[in-house]
């Protein structure tokens, strides 16, 4: 998808720092009815993949993605409204791309959350890990393409 505004087009090195550095994004789905569905959720980046988690439940999410496993992720950071200027100064990614599940490297990729959100607490981790990787499902968004936007 072509940004309209290319004046506010972020370089590629710094949309990598954005989906490396942001704590969590927006997963969109295809829903049920016809609805869009969007949920919040930490995340990891590497090597223009995205790696979410969460259980094997039948929420809305598992069954959006069994229905269609295209996506949108969104992240958003240095979000500063300007009240004087009517306007806001951000840093936003978009990526498109099809989800799947990840069977044979889940523990390392579980691992990479860990490094991401607990590097103080990684045998604690692990030891959670280990508990509950039975119940957890992790998914991987192949990013098909990813645009990023700057407002200063």
């Amino acid at each position: 998808m072509q940004m309209r505004r290319k004046d506010k087009l972020m370089e590629e090195n710094e949309l990598e720092i954005v989906l490396k550095d942001t704590d969590y994004g927006i997963l969109g789905t295809y829903g049920e009815n016809d609805f869009p569905y969007a949920v919040p959720v930490n995340f990891v980046y590497k090597d223009n993949k995205i790696y979410l988690h969460g259980t094997n439940a039948k929420g809305h999410k598992n069954i959006n993605l069994k229905k269609c496993p295209r996506v949108s992720f969104t992240v958003v950071r240095n979000s500063e409204i300007m009240p004087e200027n009517f306007n806001t100064k951000f840093e936003s990614v978009i990526c498109f791309g099809n989800i799947c599940i990840v069977e044979d490297e889940k523990e390392k990729i579980l691992r990479l959350f860990l490094e991401k959100y607990s590097k103080n607490f990684i045998e604690k981790g692990v030891e959670y890990i280990n508990k509950a990787i039975d119940n957890v499902c992790v998914y991987e968004i192949d990013i098909l393409e990813k645009t990023g936007k700057i407002k200063q």
